[in-house]
């Protein structure tokens, strides 16, 4: 980032409004159809609180199954888990002023290449993308 830009606050409490190729993401990591299911009614209405102080990140998102919690600043590698729940090395950058990419790395075993990105929109859309190999998901969410 250069200079002074601005830098964009995802702060907020953010609720689901569209998703999709959720399923498609799990099977391309190979998770289970039963497993599957499971998770995409868990994660069918998730909603999501961001506190941000600067370029540190907190992430809340509460379903009816769990709540997960993840913590970051951007620009230093940090440990989360991928999407079907396996340990990686995330590392997050911001790609413009107002998104956030980030690439995972698996702390052991192999599987497809794993990343997200989260995006402010100017019509004030927060967009989630999750990749597993080619297969993208996309998650648009709203401030509640």
């Amino acid at each position: 980032m250069e200079g002074n830009t601005e830098i964009t606050d995802f702060s907020g409490k953010w609720k689901m409004k569209s998703s999709e190729n959720f399923e498609e993401l799990l099977k391309a990591l190979g998770v289970n159809v039963f497993l599957r299911k499971i998770a995409v009614a868990a994660a069918s209405s998730p909603s999501v609180e961001i506190t941000q102080q600067g370029e540190s990140l907190s992430i809340q998102t509460s379903t009816s199954v769990r709540t997960t919690h993840v913590s970051f600043t951007v620009g230093q590698s940090f440990n989360e888990t991928t999407v079907d729940g396996r340990p990686c090395t995330s590392f997050p950058k911001w790609e413009t002023s107002s998104k956030i990419s980030c690439e995972q790395t698996l702390q052991k075993g192999d599987g497809p290449k794993t990343a997200w990105t989260r995006e402010l929109t100017n019509d004030g859309e927060l967009i989630l993308t999750m990749s597993a190999g080619d297969v993208v998901c996309t998650r648009v969410y709203e401030r509640e």
